[in-house]
């Protein structure tokens, strides 16, 4: 683990800060953060945090992907969730880490400190409340997980996933989430399928599926072309409305 040799980079300027913790705070408030934050560099497979660990700080993913996973007692692990771009690691008030955080690609991470970020919690209400929202919105992602381990076919399973990076890169770019979109798909086949608890097969034959049918348009490995929305959020087997398909 490694801080990251950025300089001094201003919270104005932060590429995701729209949609990170700080997203809400005035020009003083960002001033308090500058005093705490500090940058931190993982390695593509480099374990950021072990189940049980002591975490001395909080942060916000800046860029890369992360998975949390936990590990049953027999060894078996089980993928749980993701640390997109500006999502948030560790909890306010707890200091032992709950999930084994591991580096997908290289991570950037705006760190703070944990016991001073927990101080501004309190005397700073914009990042109390943004946290608050991102903890409801966390939720409500996990309560779609639940559905689409649960219930969904593979291909829907594999669409589901694809519709949630292409919706989240959108929003990072500031950009309106319909029509045609480009993204950079950031797991592995193998990491697919350990998240939605497929084989690697299965993976690739539905992948290759929706490619062949031009749901998808593939560029190397890693890069997604979705000529129409639309026609992907089909193949989720979601509701139009948003709801549950009956």
């Amino acid at each position: 683990m490694q801080d990251m040799e950025l300089g001094h980079v201003e919270c104005a300027d932060c590429p995701i800060r729209h949609r990170a913790v700080c997203s809400r705070c005035e020009t003083d408030e960002l001033v308090l953060l500058e005093e705490i934050k500090y940058y931190r560099t993982f390695e593509a497979g480099q374990t950021i945090a072990w189940t049980g660990d002591k975490l001395d700080f909080v942060a916000t993913v800046v860029s890369g992907i992360a998975t949390l996973s936990q590990t049953l007692e027999d060894g078996r692990t089980q993928m749980v969730g993701l640390l997109l771009p500006s999502d948030f690691m560790g909890r306010p008030g707890r200091e032992m880490a709950t999930y084994d955080v591991t580096a997908t690609t290289e991570v950037v991470m705006c760190c703070f400190r944990r016991r001073p970020f927990e101080e501004l919690m309190r005397t700073t209400p914009h990042i109390a409340q943004r946290l608050l929202e991102m903890t409801l919105d966390e939720l409500d992602a996990a309560r779609e997980w639940m559905l689409l381990l649960g219930r969904k076919t593979a291909r829907e399973k594999i669409a589901s996933l694809l519709a949630i990076i292409a919706r989240r890169d959108a929003s990072l770019n500031l950009s309106k989430v319909g029509g045609s979109l480009e993204f950079d798909l950031p797991l592995t086949r193998e990491a697919m399928a350990d998240y939605l608890g497929l084989t690697l097969e299965t993976v690739s034959r539905q992948v290759s599926a929706l490619k062949r049918e031009g749901v998808i348009e593939l560029a190397g490995k890693r890069h997604i072309s979705v000529p129409d929305f639309d026609r992907l959020m089909l193949e989720t087997g979601d509701d139009c409305d948003g709801g549950m398909p009956v």
